[in-house]
């Protein structure tokens, strides 16, 4: 009996491993918002790729959208501190200093 129960869960853990692909990649990045995997889905079935992968995507996009809304209040709350993130904030504070002082005229020579 117990047996039964660790393979059932070992099989829906490992079909809940292997779908959502892309709802799993989303999340490793940087904040991307609310539904991201499912967003980066429907961007793959609409760009020039094969038949391939996009029958994988169709495949894989339920259960990207199930994984989606189960972390939803996660994407909600959650802050990026990624170093994408970082970058893009050092850069937005050296312009808003630049447009206030900008930089000093070079002497001619």
């Amino acid at each position: 009996m117990m047996k039964k129960g660790v393979s059932r869960l070992a099989l829906v853990s490992g079909v809940v491993c292997l779908c959502s692909c892309s709802s799993v990649m989303s999340h490793t990045g940087g904040k991307e918002g609310v539904y991201p995997g499912t967003r980066a889905s429907s961007n793959m079935l609409g760009s020039n790729t094969n038949w391939g992968t996009k029958s994988l995507v169709l495949l894989d996009m339920p259960f990207t959208a199930v994984v989606d809304t189960v972390l939803l209040p996660w994407d909600m709350f959650r802050t990026d501190s990624s170093v994408k993130s970082r970058v893009e904030k050092s850069e937005q504070d050296a312009q808003a200093t630049n447009a206030v002082i900008p930089p000093a005229q070079m002497p001619s020579p």
